[in-house]
């Protein structure tokens, strides 16, 4: 950027009109900018434009023309989402086609080979608009660059170097299978997906929390003595300070105090008039951390049970510092023994008002569609039929980038273009279709359009044996309780 005052305020004002205009209409500016290699000023191009269905992005390119050097970067002009996302891409070798699959990286993902132990932290490579291939053969440029000053300080290590990049080479010409993962906590990192709308044999998606380590390299404000309160709050003596102050809603006092006295005394008898006349619905509240910007909130917290399906735990939040809100509902009691397979037949209108529990573990399937969405895609909510849809279209915009461009074959386009068609066409019921949720723990449920469930002929339930491969991904198979439970039957059950 020039140091003239005058030129300086032009360039950014320009920048901050290209970013406040409408999709379509954002005009190409170009800023005066200092080459960084040769001293001389160059030319920067500024253009903010929008991925289809992915996010808005302000794309930079410079170029000088004194040493000829050159540099793209893309930055996101979006929000930042309210979950990190990780990719995983498995690349057999000798694909071209998976290694020439379009990547965006933010400026805040990190890029790993596992099986080379190789990582690419954010700083290493700002935000850019490229291939797999294109990465990697990046990142050959970026070691080889300094190959030859290694070699005069420590042969040994180039030696090291120059093996690796023969291993990466193969990764980036396809000789060798890998595994790419894209790893980005800001969840605007992207990788496409051919088979759109289609599930990807060969990627994975996850959403994920952020830490707050992982918010304050975003730029949120975070306190780390909070994250670390909770550790701390529990002293040598045993005493919590932690919650010194706990503010109490209005009418729970007696409730407190009738748990109180229940852990006081050992009688069935008071248990049972205390829990007879407390109400279900009575809202407890706790303090807790914005999942957001990570300052304190307040979380409540009441339980309930839903008929004809299980007790059930609502949880909602609030944060006064952002406006952030989120609402959960996680299930109570034991997990069950078997998976449960829920099947709706959609006739008509009235159809698409029945409330809907999905858990963050249920997978959704519309045959008539070809659709299938693995567990944990859109997470928990409670909402109808036409909602889940809904929310399933607006997911998949979202996810699946680069869904119309110039680059796009016919073929992919005309893909597309069927599918939002009848997404459209099952919302206005020209002909009948069905849903199926299918959740290894049974966790979800759809509400029956009759009194009796057993009347509701469109909705039927299947039980099924979980496999193992579904135990070792909820983490079932790692919990064996048969210590505990032989110790519990020993010194609480009396021998006769």
């Amino acid at each position: 950027m020039e140091e003239n005052g005058t030129n300086e305020q032009i360039d950014v004002r320009s920048v901050v009109e290209a970013v406040s205009a409408e999709d379509g209409d954002a005009p190409l500016y170009q800023v005066e900018s200092l080459c960084m290699r040769c001293g001389e000023n160059g030319i920067t191009r500024f253009l903010l434009t929008s991925i289809p269905h992915f996010r808005k992005v302000l794309l930079s390119a410079f170029d000088c023309p004194h040493c000829s050097e050159r540099n793209n970067e893309v930055q996101f002009a979006g929000e930042i989402q309210s979950r990190g996302c990780c990719y995983q891409l498995q690349v057999p070798s000798g694909d071209q086609e998976v290694l020439n699959r379009q990547v965006v990286k933010s400026e805040s993902a990190t890029i790993k080979i596992p099986e080379l132990e190789f990582e690419i932290p954010p700083e290493a490579q700002r935000g850019s608009l490229s291939t797999v291939e294109g990465i990697l053969v990046r990142a050959i440029d970026e070691l080889q660059a300094l190959q030859n000053e290694r070699k005069k300080v420590d042969q040994q290590t180039a030696e090291a170097i120059d093996k690796f990049l023969e291993k990466l080479r193969a990764c980036a010409t396809g000789v060798s299978s890998f595994t790419f993962i894209l790893d980005d906590p800001s969840g605007n990192s992207f990788i496409e997906n051919p088979l759109a709308p289609s599930p990807d044999p060969s990627m994975a998606l996850k959403f994920y929390d952020r830490t707050p380590e992982q918010q304050a390299i975003l730029g949120y404000l975070v306190d780390m003595a909070q994250c670390r309160e909770g550790h701390e709050a529990v002293t040598s003596d045993g005493a919590d300070h932690g919650q010194s102050q706990i503010s109490i809603p209005h009418g729970s006092i007696g409730a407190i105090a009738g748990h109180r006295a229940i852990a006081q005394s050992n009688s069935a008898e008071i248990s049972d008039a205390l829990f007879r006349y407390s109400a279900p619905e009575e809202v407890m509240t706790f303090p807790s951390t914005c999942g957001v910007c990570a300052a304190r909130c307040e979380t409540r917290m009441y339980i309930t049970n839903i008929p004809y399906f299980q007790e059930v735990i609502v949880m909602a939040s609030t944060c006064d510092s952002c406006g952030y809100r989120n609402s959960e509902l996680k299930p109570g009691g034991a997990i069950p023994d078997r998976g449960k397979k829920i099947r709706l037949c959609v006739k008509n209108t009235k159809d698409l008002t029945r409330d809907v529990i999905k858990s963050d573990s249920a997978g959704v399937m519309v045959p008539e569609l070809d659709l299938e969405l693995t567990s944990g895609t859109l997470g928990g909510i409670v909402t109808t039929v036409e909602g889940l849809i809904t929310k399933i279209s607006e997911s998949l915009e979202r996810v699946h980038g680069f869904t119309f461009g110039d680059s796009l074959d016919d073929q992919k386009r005309v893909r597309w273009q069927n599918f939002r068609s009848a997404l459209t066409k099952i919302l206005s019921m020209e002909e009948p279709w069905t849903l199926i949720l299918d959740d290894p723990l049974s966790n979800s449920f759809i509400a029956p359009a009759t009194d009796d469930i057993k009347d509701d002929h469109q909705l039927t339930f299947e039980e099924y044996e979980r496999s193992w491969e579904q135990n070792e991904e909820l983490g079932l198979n790692d919990i064996d309780t048969s210590a505990a439970d032989a110790a519990y039957e020993k010194t609480c059950i009396p021998s006769k």
